[in-house]
């Protein structure tokens, strides 16, 4: 599990396409503790396992499905990429509970100064708006942010300064995909919704309402 709270940003060092995708990265600052073999690694959003580890570069192998769900088939040597290392029994929780799950690719559709700040309008699919709220999470390429705007096929979310220098949304652009992982608890609330016998009257019995 993670947080959405990125902690390092990392390069794509080497990209191997052989039996099945394989990736190293490479932190580009050192981590307080080394990384370990076994470990899990959110690399743009995407949960990866460290295979090998020397120091602040480590590989991981990406499954079929994920390279069909996430663009992390899309990265060359050289990209960068957003790093959060699993949250351990004791951290902080700082962002919102983000499994690494990617559910869909986004397309940026707008980007938009706000003073100091700047705004993303991301192109998402109806079913994962369905499931968004106003002021509700969203992880974008692993960085958890307050979801500010949303239609019925789109989500907007606002950066302060610090998320733009620590991540790598500043550097995205209309057009560009981005991996999206919505909001745990509201996929579940999405699904109980659908289940035979739940009606506006049960939910009010219930309270909910």
């Amino acid at each position: 599990m993670f947080t959405g709270l990125i902690q390092r940003i990392g390069t794509v060092k080497r990209v191997s396409r052989g039996a099945g995708l394989v990736l190293e990265i490479a932190a580009d600052e050192d981590w307080a503790k080394p990384l370990e073999e076994g470990e899990s690694v959110a690399v743009n959003g995407v949960c990866l396992t460290v295979v090998k580890c020397d120091g602040s570069r480590f590989t991981a192998d990406v499954l079929r499905e994920t390279e069909s769900r996430t663009g992390l088939a899309e990265l060359v040597p050289g990209a960068k990429v957003n790093l959060e290392r699993a949250l351990r029994a004791g951290d902080a929780m700082g962002g919102h509970i983000v499994q690494g799950h990617v559910d869909c690719r986004g397309t940026i559709a707008a980007k938009t100064p706000k003073g100091r700040d700047f705004q993303l309008k991301v192109r998402c699919g109806r079913v994962l708006a369905s499931q968004s709220v106003l002021k509700g999470s969203i992880a974008i390429d692993g960085v958890s942010l307050t979801i500010s705007g949303l239609g019925d096929d789109w989500l907007a979310v606002d950066l302060i300064p610090t998320t733009a220098k620590e991540t790598t949304l500043s550097s995205r652009r209309v057009g560009d995909s981005v991996n999206l992982e919505g909001d745990i608890v509201g996929k579940y609330v999405a699904k109980q919704a659908k289940a035979p016998g739940l009606t506006e009257e049960t939910l009010q019995n219930a309270g909910f309402i």
